[in-house]
């Protein structure tokens, strides 16, 4: 089969980004303020490039809720087109009118996971409720994400795959108390992307293979949740796999549950396999996660055996 063009666009994309770290690397050490600001603004261009024109793409700002309260200093925030035009310049930006939001690091490092978990939890306190799906009650309506162009771990007997997913691991189990908390994606642009999933609930009355899983789901239940892991050493990956390309089409894919005239053009990155193959391990949560409303559907009716695409009601939410 003939090379799909998008994924040369991809690929040309990655070594853009690539060829940005080792110019900014050479003058990391003389002035690390200057190199952190390019490293910023690379990704910032890569959002311009690859997202719709219509959403507003600011740097350097502080989200603030209904309350007056205002999270930590964020790198990148892609506003909603609804946006007012007069407060696009004013740096804190409403929680109301914000559909994403990026760390940015040139080089990762663990301590750069442990503190973006703290702030995802942060970025989701007090926002307006969501309530009536599994959906609306697992997501917060506001994307985050950590975008980094490398990582520390270059020791030849290193292995930064598994030390990242590990912390990951631990970081969630530490900060996330409830999976809204959850931030979305984490992608190392020389590496791999890690996307966070959600499995809506599996039960005695809802899924006719319960009985044959009860040592991960228990007698009475469970949803899961948890972080797919998509690298270049993934079993089986397209030789044509890029972190960058995962990334931009996990953003759309999961802008588009908010912007549904994402949708189609999310469907076209799908069919060409731009994600690519990915694994991971779960964390199990209780039904109570939900509302009464929620809770009482999830576990009584018959779980679909069909994936629908931006069904609220789905199976699973990645």
């Amino acid at each position: 089969m003939k090379k799909h063009d998008l994924k040369t666009f991809m690929k040309q994309t990655y070594q853009t980004i690539q060829s940005e770290y080792d110019r900014i690397q050479e003058r990391a050490i003389e002035d690390p303020g200057t190199a952190g600001d390019q490293g910023e603004e690379n990704w910032a261009t890569l959002l311009k490039n690859w997202l719709p024109p219509i959403f507003h793409i600011v740097t350097k700002g502080r989200i603030i809720n209904f309350n007056g309260e205002c999270t930590p200093q964020l790198d990148i925030i892609v506003l909603q087109p609804e946006y007012p035009k007069g407060l696009l310049d004013k740096k804190l930006y409403m929680a109301g009118g914000v559909i994403a939001a990026f760390e940015c690091k040139l080089t990762l490092r663990s301590c750069h996971i442990a503190e973006f978990f703290q702030n995802s939890v942060k970025i989701r306190q007090n926002l307006f409720k969501r309530n009536g799906t599994p959906y609306r009650e697992l997501n917060s309506g506001i994307l985050y994400g950590l975008l980094a162009h490398s990582h520390e771990w270059k020791n030849i007997n290193s292995n930064p795959l598994q030390n990242i997913t590990n912390k990951i691991i631990l970081e969630d189990k530490k900060n996330i108390q409830h999976p809204i908390q959850m931030p979305d994606f984490i992608c190392v642009a020389d590496l791999a992307i890690w996307r966070s999933f959600k499995d809506t609930f599996i039960g005695p009355n809802n899924c006719e293979y319960f009985e044959y899983n009860l040592d991960i789901y228990g007698p009475n239940g469970k949803a899961l949740t948890g972080y797919m892991c998509h690298s270049f050493k993934t079993e089986n990956q397209s030789k044509d796999f890029t972190p960058i390309g995962s990334m931009i089409a996990t953003l759309l894919y999961k802008l588009a549950w908010e912007y549904p005239n994402l949708r189609s053009l999310s469907k076209y990155f799908q069919a060409v396999n731009i994600v690519g193959n990915g694994e991971g391990k779960s964390r199990t949560w209780d039904s109570k996660i939900y509302s009464d409303e929620v809770r009482i559907i999830i576990e009584n009716e018959l779980k679909k055996t069909d994936h629908i695409l931006w069904d609220e009601w789905g199976v699973a939410f990645m």
